[in-house]
């Protein structure tokens, strides 16, 4: 049972993260193969654009942090949706767009997102740049 029940304050359980690397793994698979419509293939690298959510500004500028630590260009800031979230948006160095490399990514951000009290809301990308 453990990872299942929020602490107080807490924004997201281990349970929660593993629903939601299994949502963004079924959907790496999508959005390459809008890409590779858009003759984006595994073997171009392109910047990431990510998205975390989470509760407080201190857990997401600590996110920032870490991510900026990588070479990730980011910013926390109050979430558009609701009031009692904060939003961290930015981009990575250029990945190469393979559907393993991005799977690895993405189970690596969940992981990072966790251990930030962060909900990992996914990625995405576009071929101009």
């Amino acid at each position: 049972m453990f990872g299942l029940f929020k602490k107080p304050g807490q924004f997201v359980t281990e349970a929660d993260c593993q629903k939601n690397l299994e949502r963004q793994i079924e959907t790496t698979p999508m959005i390459l193969q809008q890409l590779a419509q858009l003759n984006i293939n595994e073997s171009k690298a392109l910047k990431v654009e990510y998205f975390f959510y989470t509760n407080t500004l201190e857990k997401a500028k600590a996110l920032v942090d870490v991510l900026a630590s990588r070479g990730y260009v980011g910013v926390a800031e109050r979430s558009a949706h609701s009031r009692k979230e904060f939003v961290v948006t930015g981009w990575t160095t250029p990945i190469e767009m393979s559907e393993a490399n991005l799977i690895e990514w993405t189970k690596d951000m969940c992981k990072l997102g966790l251990s930030h009290d962060c909900d990992f809301d996914g990625w995405g990308t576009t071929p101009e740049q």
